[in-house]
């Protein structure tokens, strides 16, 4: 279950926090329940990233990312990411995260996200995320158009290498995915 309530404190916090410049990173503190447990009593990785939600969101609240998307009638969904997991992370444990948004090409906006405890990584997530239009406009909002929306005219800072290598991996990548046989047949597959 979506931690409705845990989001909507950090939607608050962040109304009331000093904006942020659009490369500027946004820093909030979570304490993991009892709820974002699995069975191996540490945080679960589908969790991990819900905790990410709570970063980046209100994140997008501080730069003025959701402002400017509401005023366009635009949306903002996650086109992918990857996650580096590191250090296990237990039950009451708190731990830090750090949201920021790292550049740009064409298609896409780079955000990377991480959680620390005492000084240490535990997991570091480098994701994409895509403006895409309302139903007045379909498709991709190219990022430099988003970015102008946004009052920032400036060019996407260079985009680290790890970063470059990640998107040309994932350009690799066959979509849609190569199935092996299956035998368990099921209407939602190819035949």
């Amino acid at each position: 279950m979506y931690p409705i309530l845990r989001f909507l404190g950090e939607v608050a916090s962040a109304r009331r926090a000093p904006r942020l410049g659009p490369l500027d990173p946004h820093v909030s503190t979570h304490r993991i329940s009892l709820l974002d447990l699995d069975p191996w009593r540490e945080l679960n990785n589908g969790r991990t990233l819900t905790l990410y939600d709570l970063g980046r969101i209100p994140m997008a609240i501080r730069l003025g990312i959701t402002e400017t998307l509401k005023k366009n009638g635009w949306g903002f969904t996650v086109a992918g990411n990857t996650v580096r997991y590191r250090r296990r992370i237990r039950a009451f444990q708190r731990i830090t995260q750090v949201s920021r948004v790292i550049g740009w090409d064409d298609r896409f906006v780079y955000m990377e996200q991480s959680m620390w405890a005492k000084g240490e990584c535990l997991n570091h997530m480098l994701l994409r995320v895509a403006i895409v239009g309302g139903a007045a406009r379909r498709g991709m909002i190219a990022p430099a158009e988003f970015m102008a929306a946004m009052g920032y005219s400036d060019p996407s800072p260079p985009l680290p290498d790890w970063v470059a290598a990640w998107i040309e991996a994932d350009a690799r990548r066959p979509w849609p995915p190569v199935l092996p046989p299956i035998t368990d047949r099921t209407d939602d597959l190819p035949a």
